[in-house]
């Protein structure tokens, strides 16, 4: 599993902690803010507190933040090849 990370979006720092099948609780200011679940390639859902059901209303910082955990993840992924490509057999 993903290990916990940091972001930034629009000045705000975010602490990310990936709890599997795309789902992710976001902490801000040291508090936990929100779980987010990502629903297609460009969209992500906040879950409501209570019930961790989907909310499908559209959420622009929950797009914003999950966009930033893609970007996150894809970078994670290419620092991963290359320590594959450097290893010899």
């Amino acid at each position: 599993m993903q290990q916990p990370f940091d972001i930034i979006v629009a000045n705000t720092h975010y602490a990310v902690f990936p709890e599997g099948n795309d789902t992710y609780a976001i902490y801000k200011d040291g508090k936990e803010y929100m779980q987010i679940q990502k629903d297609e390639e460009s969209q992500w859902l906040k879950l409501d507190d209570e019930t961790a059901l989907p909310q499908f209303e559209p959420n622009e910082e929950v797009n914003l933040i999950g966009k930033e955990i893609s970007e996150y993840k894809e970078e994670d992924e290419e620092d991963d090849e290359d320590l594959f490509e450097d290893d010899e057999y």
